[in-house]
């Protein structure tokens, strides 16, 4: 096996380990394809028990950090249960996907791994190729718009509780670090970690959700915690619930701006905020930009960020209204 072989080797556990309990609805298996880039990406399968011939089909992907066994693999297989084929990936680098070095995040790389979550349904004889749908959460909603303005064979687009996270980065929360020198320190920053790394051979992580956070943290943080760091939500695979991404993984999206295009996109797009989520502001900037009357902003009522990660305690996610959006648009 060459070098570059072993590095894009995936292991796919077969063992039930997700965060959420298993559908007796749905069928459920894992896949694996690649994307441009050569990485391979693992993926679970979720198709209907009931139905025959070709489906509508959705990819669906993150939050930010996590993998296909929390949030992502929720949705799935509640979307499963009502009547589509989904698959909920890993990201490159992450996960049991492949790639070299470990988690690491691009807005080009990540994009595309969306795409090639379409080419993989694309393929299958039971997707109906013209009913293609994309739904990205939390930092992943803004990669699943980049996709869709860039891929026309996306039909329709959920982002869900998203993250602009070139803006993020760039500018910092609430845009509180928006200026060049704020921008050219994280630069900095970030250029003498490269050294650093390039000289031992390794890529140091910058932590996941802490153990134990102070007692004036932001509400947001208390609510990561809550997720990523207890049996809600916690995996041993998730970069939030660990070691967290490389300290160079956001260099890239310092320089870049996700949602350059997203004005021209054509098809059909819900943008889907908790009314108390931190985020709220990401969503309701990228739906000012949208055009056309197929799109839609969704608030919900008293939910927070993470309550769309898993329904909190509130069952918050509007599974209803998401199904709804997808069979108007995936006909």
């Amino acid at each position: 096996m060459t070098l570059a072989a072993a590095a894009n080797a995936v292991e796919l556990t077969q063992d039930w380990d997700k965060t959420f309990p298993k559908s007796d609805k749905v069928e459920h298996a894992k896949a694996t394809f690649k994307n441009r880039f050569g990485i391979t990406l693992a993926a679970d399968v979720y198709k209907p028990k009931t139905g025959s011939g070709r489906f509508a089909a959705i990819a669906v992907s993150g939050p930010f950090g996590a993998v296909k066994e929390q949030s992502s693999g929720r949705y799935a297989q509640t979307l499963a249960e009502r009547g589509f084929l989904t698959i909920a990936f890993d990201p490159s680098f992450t996960g049991e996907s492949g790639g070299e070095p470990r988690y690491v995040a691009s807005p080009d790389i990540n994009t595309e791994d969306f795409q090639a979550a379409v080419d993989y349904l694309i393929s299958r004889d039971d997707v109906d190729a013209e009913k293609i749908g994309i739904l990205g959460i939390c930092g992943w909603g803004g990669l699943a718009l980049n996709a869709a303005a860039v891929d026309t064979r996306v039909k329709a687009t959920v982002a869900a509780t998203m993250y602009d996270m070139t803006r993020v980065t760039a500018n910092g929360y609430f845009d509180s670090e928006d200026s060049a020198a704020a921008r050219k320190a994280k630069k900095a920053a970030m250029n003498a970690q490269r050294n650093k790394d390039f000289a031992s051979g390794t890529y140091e992580l910058g932590g996941g959700v802490p153990d134990k956070l102070p007692d004036d943290a932001p509400q947001f943080m208390k609510d990561y915690h809550a997720y990523y760091k207890t049996p809600r939500g916690y995996h041993a695979r998730s970069l939030n619930s660990n070691g967290g991404w490389n300290k160079t993984s956001a260099l890239s999206f310092i320089n870049a701006k996700l949602l350059a295009y997203a004005g021209e996109i054509e098809t059909a797009v819900m943008i889907l905020h908790g009314e108390k989520a931190h985020s709220r502001y990401f969503g309701e900037t990228a739906f000012k930009m949208l055009t056309g009357d197929n799109k839609e902003l969704v608030i919900v009522l008293g939910a927070s960020h993470c309550d769309l990660y898993d329904g909190g305690d509130k069952d918050a996610i509007p599974f209803d209204r998401i199904e709804a959006f997808y069979r108007k648009n995936l006909k």
